[in-house]
């Protein structure tokens, strides 16, 4: 949907608010309060139903609440005292006062950022991988990593409002890794090497010389291994969360029965939202997440690997080690780390941003492995990211 008001357009299906000629970047939650307040235009939305569809029901401040509103009307190019387009109502709620016109728009008639194509492409040892196009302007490469499935990450309420944020001003291409998701799953190397073969065959499949390449979590040693092979293909490098040295090559790594044990809760609770792995991937990888973020991640795991595969997949990522290749990156590199993160430690990206020459390093305040849409630093994230890659 399309909503027309004041000077604005709020399109729901890429996600993007248009003050003018221009493209307003707002963070997620302010997003959902003016789509929230403008499907409800005039009448009063109360405070419980902002807490229940913005925040997901969680208890926030008062001070994170006001913060969103005037983060709305700023927006908007309303204000506090004029409320124009956003009115108060004393302890009661909101009212969107600005008249509504509504747009819905056909499938066919949907801007390419709202849409996405899926292809194959087939890698040097014959298998089949998935890739994805979506967006229009600049091409920019997203790294596979563990856990992504191409249909159901164009859904998904972690990886949807990323993927439309780039799709806005960019030609997106990203890929399920083998044996995961869409591409080829009966597959028996899981060899760095063969990793980045795949990355080579989708670029190659999709025509691409050179782009900025973004990776996350296991998708960085990738993305390293790539860069530093075929540095005439990579423009720009962007690397969160990830790491050089794989957990059971470092010297602090787990203990092989702490290694094993996490091995048989992924193949005994894989998908299962009750069991002892569950907890334990969400207290890793997303402690911050909402019921809605985690319940997604959840669907996503049957349908991006059998039980298995996904053990299989953890042990590989355990064993990456491109620490002697940092120095044959030539690409303007961007590091991006939480700062509580655990599943890979903070002192693995100073380590990558530190081996490879002129990277930038950036730290947010976040314990969150996933840049989740719900947290405060989601928009410090994505924003560095399309400015770095927009040089």
């Amino acid at each position: 949907m399309r909503y027309r008001f004041a000077e604005c357009i709020l399109d729901t299906d890429r996600r993007v608010l248009h003050r003018g000629d221009d493209a307003v970047r707002v963070e997620p939650q302010v997003f959902d309060l003016l789509q929230l307040l403008v499907e409800h235009a005039g009448t009063l939305v109360p405070k419980d139903q902002m807490m229940d569809v913005v925040w997901n029901g969680r208890i926030v401040s008062e001070a994170t609440v006001s913060a969103r509103i005037n983060a709305a009307r700023t927006a908007v190019g309303d204000n506090g005292k004029d409320q124009a387009i956003i009115r108060t109502v004393s302890r009661r709620g909101l009212e969107f006062v600005a008249t509504v016109q509504c747009d819905e728009q056909d499938a066919a008639d949907k801007p390419p950022s709202a849409r996405q194509k899926i292809q194959f492409a087939t890698s040097a040892d014959g298998t089949q991988i998935a890739y994805a196009k979506s967006g229009q302007g600049p091409v920019v490469m997203r790294t596979g990593h563990f856990l992504t499935h191409l249909e159901m990450d164009w859904l998904n309420p972690i990886w949807r409002p990323y993927l439309d944020r780039l799709s806005v001003d960019h030609t997106v291409y990203r890929y399920d890794q083998r044996g995961s998701g869409l591409s080829q799953t009966n597959v028996d190397d899981l060899s760095l090497d063969t990793y980045t073969a795949d990355l080579l065959a989708v670029a190659d499949a999709a025509g691409l010389e050179s782009f900025p390449l973004i990776a996350s979590s296991q998708g960085v040693p990738i993305a390293i291994n790539f860069a530093a092979t075929y540095p005439e293909r990579v423009t720009r490098l962007v690397l969160y969360g990830g790491y050089a040295t794989g957990r059971a090559l470092r010297k602090d790594n787990p203990s092989e029965n702490e290694a094993a044990g996490f091995l048989a809760m992924i193949r005994a609770g894989w998908g299962n939202p009750e069991s002892a792995f569950m907890k334990a991937f969400t207290s890793l990888f997303c402690p911050g997440g909402s019921k809605e973020e985690l319940d997604s991640l959840i669907q996503i795991q049957l349908a991006s690997a059998t039980p298995e595969m996904a053990a299989r997949i953890r042990i590989a990522i355990d064993h990456m080690d491109v620490f002697d290749k940092l120095g044959d990156v030539k690409a303007p590199t961007l590091v991006i780390h939480a700062s509580h993160d655990s599943v890979h430690p903070v002192s693995q990206s100073r380590l990558v941003a530190a081996g490879i020459a002129g990277a930038e390093y950036h730290q947010v305040d976040s314990y969150n492995h996933m840049y989740l849409p719900s947290d405060p630093v989601w928009e410090e994230i994505v924003t560095a990211q399309l400015e770095f890659i927009d040089q």
